[in-house]
């Protein structure tokens, strides 16, 4: 299966396990539920099962559970009215918005946790090679699952070859993008099969990271944790990312991290790269997503879960029911507040395209 598909698919399903959570939730206190949907309209494909219809949007950039009564001022036939969403306590609404984000918390944890268990984090730089740059001086020469030997003669580590690979320089006095070197690289290679061959290969300049390389990126090895200390690691890892995301509004104001934030279509390219160079880091990424989902679904504007909680919560205190103008002022604040964030991401998420800036070389 093709690596768009798949990573669409890793996609939808959290996004369908996070409804899910508000669909079992309202189910479960009683709720009438009008709609699962699947991304956002216009629909491509509905059904109506009992009371509930299931439908697929055209628009993937999320999905919905409609549950009758979520606006006060809706108009309800009599016999639904005791099932709206504004007529239950409010402890039964709080459970049910909650319950989506408490879904992805959990999935994400979990994938932690499997992720160290099984996979295990990079634990060193392999000497073998996982990825030869297309267009690169080593492109057609060396293969990946080759081991580099030596380089001018040189026997060391992975970090010592590739800094004798740097110290052929480019003759120019201000090297330019793909400024060849004076000289040519010696190489030792042994490939997969035990045999070795001696290449020359001239390195050339690498204006992003200021390096003169050959075109190639080494493996990494990976050491499996053994489950006690991955749940510990897992917890602490997913709390440290949970601390990160809070943190994101306050990354706008800092241009080096604002350059960093990913939106949905950097967080889907990242992981169909992986899926093509690096199929167990897929298990972390998804992980992270996960994470991320549910603290950022927790912000305390409408109409994100956090928003409904939050004013679930305020009418609690209040003993009294919030106005509709106030939350809807309210949420048309959130709303501006979110919005530049979402606009930065898809802004770098394109300029990473446009550049190739998701490669993991």
């Amino acid at each position: 299966m093709v690596p768009w598909v798949l990573a669409f698919i890793g996609f939808a399903s959290l996004v369908v396990l996070h409804e899910a959570g508000h669909f079992a939730a309202a189910k479960a206190v009683g709720m009438r539920v009008e709609r699962f949907a699947l991304f956002f309209p216009p629909l491509i494909f509905r059904k109506q099962i009992g009371e509930t219809e299931y439908a697929i949007g055209a628009v993937p950039l999320g999905g919905y559970v409609r549950i009758s009564g979520m606006s006060p001022a809706e108009d309800l036939p009599e016999d639904v009215r005791d099932r709206a969403y504004h007529a239950q306590p409010v402890w039964k609404r709080i459970v049910v918005i909650a319950a989506g984000p408490l879904v992805n918390l959990v999935i994400g944890v979990v994938l932690l946790i499997a992720f160290l268990w099984l996979i295990g984090p990079p634990t060193a730089i392999s000497d073998r090679v996982d990825e030869v740059v297309p267009g690169s001086p080593a492109a057609g020469v060396i293969e990946p699952g080759d081991r580099l030997v030596s380089v001018d003669g040189v026997r060391w580590s992975p970090q010592t070859l590739s800094a004798v690979i740097d110290g052929h320089r480019c003759p120019l006095a201000v090297p330019l993008q793909n400024c060849r070197a004076a000289e040519p690289a010696e190489l030792v290679i042994e490939r997969a099969d035990g045999s070795r061959k001696e290449i020359e290969l001239t390195p050339t300049y690498d204006a992003v990271t200021e390096r003169n390389r050959v075109g190639f990126r080494y493996g990494l090895d990976r050491e499996p944790i053994a489950f006690g200390p991955a749940v510990i690691r897992g917890l602490d890892a997913s709390v440290r990312l949970a601390r990160l995301t809070v943190e994101l509004p306050a990354r706008l104001f800092d241009p080096v991290q604002r350059a960093q934030i990913t939106g949905v279509v950097g967080s889907y390219e990242t992981t169909r790269q992986a899926i093509i160079k690096a199929p167990g880091d897929v298990v972390f990424i998804l992980a992270v997503i996960s994470l991320s989902l549910a603290i950022i679904n927790l912000f305390p504007f409408l109409p994100l879960d956090g928003g409904h909680i939050f004013w679930a919560i305020v009418e609690k205190i209040r003993h009294k029911p919030v106005p509709l103008a106030t939350m809807e002022r309210a949420g048309v604040i959130g709303i501006m507040l979110l919005i530049p964030l979402f606009m930065i991401g898809f802004y770098n998420d394109v300029g990473r395209l446009m550049g190739e800036g998701f490669s993991l070389r």
